[in-house]
């Protein structure tokens, strides 16, 4: 009878293993655009991976390779008001942005160092849905 105390705890551990197996839910449907933009930032520039993305929640992760602290920020189009940013991202670190854009031309900027003006691009966000 022992044999079958064992035979169920191990079925029992089996079935729980299952469940803690990660699926990947595959490419979106419709080849939609990603909603994920690389930020690279140096001493002397902010690269973003794409210039453009559909309106919905994107995330930026934003990559320091420079060789002071640096900051990342999503501003309005004229600059004036923040809609998202992250501080303190150290060098060879990252961090993710996640924000929520509607359609629109936005202001991305580095700030290397956390001082001064920084280093800005124009980002655009197109017509989609979240």
């Amino acid at each position: 009878m022992r044999w079958v105390g064992t035979a169920v705890t191990v079925v029992g551990l089996v079935l729980a293993a299952g469940g803690c197996t990660q699926s990947d839910p595959g490419p979106s449907a419709g080849g939609a655009a990603p909603r994920a933009v690389a930020v690279t930032s140096t001493e002397d520039g902010c690269d973003l991976s794409a210039d453009s993305a559909p309106a919905g929640t994107l995330t930026f992760t934003v990559s320091n390779e420079g060789a002071e602290v640096t900051e990342f920020y999503v501003l309005d189009e004229t600059g004036g008001q923040v809609l998202g940013e992250v501080e303190n991202v150290g060098p060879g670190l990252s961090r993710d942005l996640v924000v929520a854009l509607e359609e629109g031309t936005y202001t991305a900027s580095c700030k290397p160092g956390m001082a001064g003006e920084g280093v800005s691009s124009v980002f655009t966000v197109e017509a989609g849905s979240d």
